[in-house]
């Protein structure tokens, strides 16, 4: 199983950006030293306060002058946001500072409407499938270069390095973004932390739908990977503890509620007790939204679910407020999997 992390920058209680900014780069390098293979940065928006992850271009370029050999990328780039051809600068410039190292994910979102008004973003769109898969092909066609001769933008070039180019990933946490991945060959990374009960159906859905391209930027055979949210701990009952602060958060977004990550007993007080350790087996059709537990018990859960849909690689994110019980979590999640081993 290759493993990867999806960071938030979350800000610390009481603390500014800046501290998120090093916590983050701390565990990219981490991540780096485990054997982890990608890690990949969010875009939120109007949430500064919690989470400082908003410019994912901007970020990256300083995780990448931080690290050496780990792939670094956005997880995701929020195409609805902004033009194909300024994502693709971007990114082709990323690459160019970090050869073969720079990932594109790609996906859509709206958020709070002033943020969307802020950037300019029409959250109604007549056929927002058909708008999103048009961005993603364009944007793909800028990197690789495959406007033909007669197109308006075959004159446009990027700066680039001398032989690679970002890896294009499709992201979503629905059948559609799964169908849009599909059908454009390209390779899909599933959200189970938003929607976990229709995973299965969207990997089947992207199966079903991919196609290989003549495209540079397509693949041969479908490619997916699974993004859960994981708390890892020495015991199930101690890794429940820690998975309280993403239970609370679910919980509190549902009620709209913004403001940092919450502490594990402000937590535990808010749900009204420790939440019971994930079980070790999980019945077919159920998928908790997010998992704890032991190096051992979340190598299990980990393995069962992947081969639900089909995957090899598994990226996580999780919502611990303390930075120091995230590097721990990860670095026992890298023993679960044997990343030392790879």
């Amino acid at each position: 199983m290759n493993l990867s992390i999806v960071d938030l920058a979350p800000v610390p209680d009481g603390a500014s950006a800046t501290e998120a900014y090093e916590n983050t780069v701390e565990l990219a390098q981490l991540a780096e030293e485990l054997g982890y293979s990608r890690f990949w940065v969010a875009e939120h928006h109007g949430m500064a306060d919690s989470i400082a992850s908003t410019t994912p271009e901007v970020l990256i370029a300083h995780l990448a002058a931080n690290t050496d050999e780990i792939r670094v990328g956005s997880g995701t780039v929020l195409l609805n946001h902004y033009s194909p051809f300024k994502v693709a600068e971007s990114f082709s410039t990323l690459d160019a500072l970090a050869p073969g190292r720079i990932d594109l994910g790609l996906g859509r979102a709206t958020g709070m409407p002033a943020a969307d008004r802020a950037l300019r973003t029409e959250r109604r769109k007549r056929n927002p499938d058909e708008d999103h898969a048009e961005k993603i092909e364009e944007a793909a066609a800028h990197l690789y270069d495959e406007f033909g001769a007669d197109h308006p933008y075959s004159k446009l070039s990027l700066a680039r390095s001398e032989s690679d180019v970002p890896e294009i990933w499709v992201l979503g946490s629905s059948p559609s973004s799964a169908k849009i991945a599909g059908e454009l060959g390209l390779r899909y990374c599933f959200a189970a932390f938003i929607r976990p009960n229709l995973a299965e159906r969207a990997f089947e859905t992207y199966h079903e739908h991919f196609e290989p391209t003549d495209s540079d930027a397509g693949l041969d055979e479908p490619e997916g990977m699974l993004a859960v949210n994981v708390a890892c701990d020495e015991t199930d009952e101690d890794a429940a503890r820690l998975r309280a602060s993403a239970e609370a958060s679910y919980k509190r977004m549902q009620r709209g509620v913004v403001g940092s990550l919450p502490s594990v007993e402000e937590a535990i007080d808010e749900l009204g007790g420790v939440p019971e350790p994930t079980p070790q087996s999980i019945p077919s059709g159920e998928w908790p939204r997010a998992l704890s537990g032991s190096p051992e018990t979340v190598g299990t859960l980990l393995e069962t679910l992947t081969d639900r849909v089909g995957v090899d690689d598994v990226i996580v994110q999780n919502l611990i407020a303390d930075h120091d019980d995230v590097c721990r979590s990860h670095e026992l999640l890298a023993d679960a999997v044997g990343l030392a081993d790879h």
